[in-house]
């Protein structure tokens, strides 16, 4: 069994290693070209999944800290952040095992992007794969919604001139142009960059809530509603499901088998900075959370804030095609272009993908309580329950456990242990996720709406100022009149 998995990889890994030794050319351009452009390393994609996961979601932690309460909120990252780990696992050892079968029927890659859908396609047939396509696509679209939320969120803090709601516009327009960008390999630059710019920010909202103290007679009341206690929660479960791009991260991988760990790393580097930025603008601000779901609303305004929030908004910017990109590729084969050549006509192609984006920021401008719901009615089934019932499915029978690329680690309990951990994940996120976090996040949803109506203008932006009145002049009363 042993040579037959060590055959298996040296199939994977040789395709791999042609495929990186056809990028390297010696002249000055490529050199140049493969440095910035083409990332296929382990280490590219660490940055991919670390810039991927914290993203805006950074600014709405410290409001489902203030719903859920200190200790809750702590425990929760902890938490998910290992059941995120742990199904990315799941994903990428899903991965590797399709792509293996397929590469031992000839078939090749060469110009064509595997996706979770094909995957679940391959491994277990088309129902699978439909329900996988609705639930990745849905998740993916609305993840994109958020990102251009929350640059209109972000940037109202530096100039206020101009609402909430045009800055959609405004970012609608500079985010599609993520439509020039081909693939995960080419996000080698922007990854890194975008991890350097949430770390800054993470300790920035750290720092500067420690300096400014607690606000006069603060209160840390959560957790006070069960609405609001497991609207916090799924949000954190939002959080650690940044990985429904998974598989195209592994596919720009020269070796993908290697990715195995890569998540749970960036998991780990993350919560250094979740953790401490969270819990420090929760002890400084308190309740006054539960109505800024933008941590920043509530920090001065100076030089190191504004400039925390133009590096957010070119991360969200970044964050915006990690999730629109795998779209992009499925609107590619539905219309046959994903193997076209020429990059213009493909970005041609893509354009129509933005635009329901674009009009759903509009309609539900609702940064923070849309993150919840987002997480507890599609997050809960795309990156928590189906990658977990899709390995319990695939390896089933013991033929397929016997003949698997991927054995389950040793000190799990090898396939005993992974199916418990599977079972343990689909009951607990199915009823605590979706069950209860479905509820009050919708709650919560419906509640934005009928306070702030759809198509809002600028969502919980501070009331304008209104000018005093001139005094009233009365004339003279010559009270004296008629004695």
């Amino acid at each position: 069994m042993e040579n037959v998995e060590k055959a298996v990889e040296t199939v994977v890994v040789g395709n791999y290693v042609e495929m990186e030794s056809e990028g390297k050319d010696s002249d000055m351009k490529s050199k140049l070209s493969n440095l910035f452009w083409h990332g296929g390393s382990v280490y590219d994609a660490w940055f991919s999944c670390a810039s991927n996961q914290v993203a805006q979601v950074l600014l709405t932690l410290p409001y489902s800290f203030s719903q859920l309460g200190m200790l809750s909120g702590i425990l929760f990252q902890l938490f998910y952040g290992l059941l995120g780990s742990w199904t990315a696992y799941l994903i990428s050892i899903l991965y590797v095992e399709y792509r293996t079968r397929k590469e031992r029927e000839k078939v090749n890659f060469r110009n064509h992007v595997i996706q979770w859908f094909e995957v679940l396609d391959g491994l277990l047939g088309k129902h699978w794969r439909n329900v996988g396509l609705a639930f990745n696509c849905t998740f993916l679209l609305f993840g994109s919604v958020i990102q251009l939320i929350a640059c209109a969120s972000n940037i109202y803090y530096i100039n206020d001139n101009l609402d909430k709601r045009t800055w959609t516009y405004i970012f609608g327009a500079c985010c599609a142009t993520t439509v020039f960008i081909p693939s995960f390999h080419n996000y080698r630059v922007w990854s890194f960059l975008g991890l350097l710019m949430t770390t800054y920010t993470a300790w920035y909202l750290t720092i500067a809530s420690i300096l400014h103290g607690q606000v006069e007679g603060v209160k840390h009341s959560g957790p006070s509603k069960l609405v609001l206690y497991f609207t916090g929660a799924t949000n954190i479960l939002y959080t650690f499901g940044g990985h429904a791009v998974t598989v195209e991260i592994m596919h720009a991988m020269w070796k993908p088998q290697k990715f195995k760990s890569i998540y749970l790393f960036a998991t780990l580097y993350v919560l250094t900075l979740t953790l401490p930025s969270a819990s420090a603008v929760y002890w400084a601000f308190g309740d006054l959370l539960l109505n800024h779901s933008n941590a920043f609303a509530l920090l001065p305004k100076n030089l190191f804030r504004d400039f925390a929030v133009v590096l957010m908004l070119i991360h969200q910017f970044i964050t915006f095609g990690f999730a629109c990109t795998p779209l992009y590729f499925v609107w590619e084969k539905l219309i046959g272009m994903h193997e076209c050549r020429s990059m213009c006509k493909r970005a041609a192609a893509r354009l129509p993908v933005v635009i329901p984006i674009w009009f759903l920021a509009i309609i539900f401008p609702f940064f923070g309580p849309i993150n919840s719901t987002v997480g507890s009615l599609l997050v809960s089934f795309t990156v928590y329950i189906i990658p977990a019932l899709a390995h319990i499915f695939t390896f089933r029978s013991s033929a397929a456990r016997e003949n698997a690329v991927e054995q389950p680690p040793r000190f799990l309990g090898r396939w005993t242990g992974a199916f418990t951990i599977n079972a343990f994940i689909v009951v607990w996120v199915f009823i605590v996720g979706f069950g209860f976090g479905g509820w009050a996040s919708m709650i919560n949803f419906v509640h934005q709406i009928d306070t702030f109506g759809l198509f809002t203008k600028c969502y919980q932006c501070p009331p304008p100022v209104m000018a005093s009145p001139p005094p009233i002049s009365h004339p003279h009363v010559n009270h004296t009149r008629g004695l």
